[in-house]
């Protein structure tokens, strides 16, 4: 069983600092997933973990033993990336067989691997075919297949799904887990799409200006995100953020929103008189037709159809912004034209970062 652990990893490229004490461990079998927004070193990372290049700082361990200065042949490593990287003049069976002929198998062993390895990704009826005549989803399972044939301890996947349809990519959400459990690999998983980092990570590491913001299962990541910017990263649409300043009420925390005072859960004491943002994301906000009681009157200006859910854009009563949403059963009942509507906000469900840090204060639990 192997497992991968990056230990308090540095690297610069001249003066830019692309990653700065990064620290990631990931089981045999698990597949951790590392997100960001574009030039934060995701891809970077990777290229550290396979020998591509080396660190200027910490260590990287697989298995136990340190690869540092070890060369990418040397490191039990495969990696998929997301521009498919196939060699054009050969077949799709050649290019899956390179790793083990790589190894000097023999050549009952190499079409053994191969043969397997397509059945299970569904390929094997275009093992013949040059890279040219594949579509963009055979060349993605192509170039998954070539770093998984050899069952290697650690896998590296640099966005895989990004160059292939929406059918397809939703597709792989549900088989990649399964496929990867099949391996037992160490998985390290670089993707831009929150949805794909929900759906295929053990635990999700949200890797930022070269530093790991918060490193945690998918749960936890959204419904405890530990800064704003880890917050606006899940979630579409966006959460609701607003200034706020906790003050202490008669029955404990309250916030004053949208013209009237909000009961905050009792956590929330730690941030009584500081300038924060209140976070609420848009299903957690509660909308009636009718007027309810401590509800404040919204006027719904649109409802967009997105899904399987309703996006609803309000204005509060000195015209504030509101996003939320609503199951797609419940979309008519708010017809599509200007309207009045009525809203709280579950107290439960609302999350605190200080203003000026943008570090998580207290909210909502997982």
């Amino acid at each position: 069983m192997t497992d991968l652990i990056i230990e308090n990893v540095s690297k610069a490229y001249g003066k830019t600092l692309v990653l700065h004490g990064v620290t990631i461990d990931v089981a045999a079998g698990e597949t951790v997933v590392v997100c960001g927004p574009s030039g934060g070193g995701k891809t970077v990372l990777l290229r550290l973990v396979s020998g591509v290049v080396e660190p200027d700082a910490g260590d990287i361990r697989i298995a136990g033993r340190s690869v540092v200065g070890l060369g990418p042949e040397r490191r039990d490593v495969g990696m998929a990336f997301q521009n498919f990287a196939l060699y054009p003049h050969l077949t799709a069976f050649e290019n899956i067989a390179s790793p083990l002929r790589a190894r000097g198998l023999a050549a009952a062993a190499v079409n053994r691997g191969v043969q397997e390895i397509a059945q299970l990704l569904r390929i094997d009826h275009v093992l013949k075919h040059m890279p040219r005549e594949l579509s963009n989803g055979q060349k993605q399972r192509t170039s998954l297949a070539r770093s998984l044939v050899r069952g290697p301890g650690v896998l590296l996947l640099d966005d895989p799904l990004r160059n292939v349809d929406a059918k397809l990519r939703y597709e792989m959400r549900l088989e990649l887990p399964r496929l990867l459990r099949n391996f037992g690999s160490a998985v390290l998983y670089v993707t831009q799409d929150y949805k794909e980092a929900m759906a295929l990570g053990n635990r999700i590491a949200v890797l930022r200006g070269g530093r790991i913001e918060q490193l945690a299962p998918p749960g936890s990541i959204y419904g405890q995100p530990e800064s704003v910017e880890v917050a606006r990263l899940f979630g579409d649409p966006t959460i609701n953020l607003y200034p706020a300043r906790p003050r202490r009420g008669a029955g404990g925390p309250t916030v004053e929103l949208f013209g009237r005072a909000w009961r905050l859960p009792q956590a929330c004491e730690a941030a009584l008189e500081r300038d924060c943002l209140l976070g609420l994301r848009p299903e957690d906000v509660r909308i009636e037709n009718e007027p309810e009681r401590d509800a404040v009157p919204f006027e719904l200006d649109a409802v967009t159809p997105l899904n399987v859910r309703g996006v609803l854009y309000l204005r509060g009563p000195q015209g504030e912004e509101l996003l939320a949403t609503v199951p797609e059963r419940d979309i008519a009942r708010f017809g599509r034209g200007h309207r009045r509507v009525f809203v709280d906000l579950p107290a439960e469900r609302l999350h605190l970062f200080d203003r000026q840090s943008g570090q998580r204060l207290a909210g909502a639990p997982t």
